[in-house]
């Protein structure tokens, strides 16, 4: 690997974080969403990868990682009684998100951390790119 392929394998963890941080904050907005029926409760999403390899090296050393999209989480959504609420249904029962907020935290520092340090490898190859330029001097 080149280090000029550096730089492209940091981009594509970088578009990744990025898009499970956007997953996550779409996740955490709608945890507490009532419905009155399972249906119609929100799902969490999740993000789907893919690693990226070199199809021409017999080694197949990986290039990155590609985002392939959200993906529905199947558990069920909560189901909660009560039956004054106006989103209950016939049976007094309301349905919330099964996004868990904690989780949902815990993969938001976990992607964060993960871009910072995309980001400093990125920083770092620039920076030893730049010695490299300097040795012919």
């Amino acid at each position: 690997m080149s280090l000029m392929n550096v730089f492209d394998v940091t981009q594509s963890g970088l578009v990744a974080q990025s898009a499970r941080l956007n997953l996550v904050a779409e996740n955490l907005a709608n945890a507490d969403i009532e419905a009155s029926s399972p249906e119609q409760a929100y799902r969490g999403q999740y993000p789907m990868f893919r690693a990226v390899l070199d199809e021409q090296n017999i080694n197949a050393q990986g290039q990155g990682v590609r985002y392939e999209g959200p993906v529905e989480d199947t558990r069920q959504p909560k189901k909660l009684f009560d039956p004054g609420n106006p989103n209950a249904n016939d049976e007094g029962f309301v349905f919330t998100s099964n996004v868990n907020t904690v989780e949902e935290m815990a993969s938001m520092m976990e992607a964060s951390r993960s871009y910072q340090t995309n980001v400093e490898v990125m920083n770092t190859a620039k920076q030893l790119m730049m010695r490299t330029l300097t040795l012919g001097q």
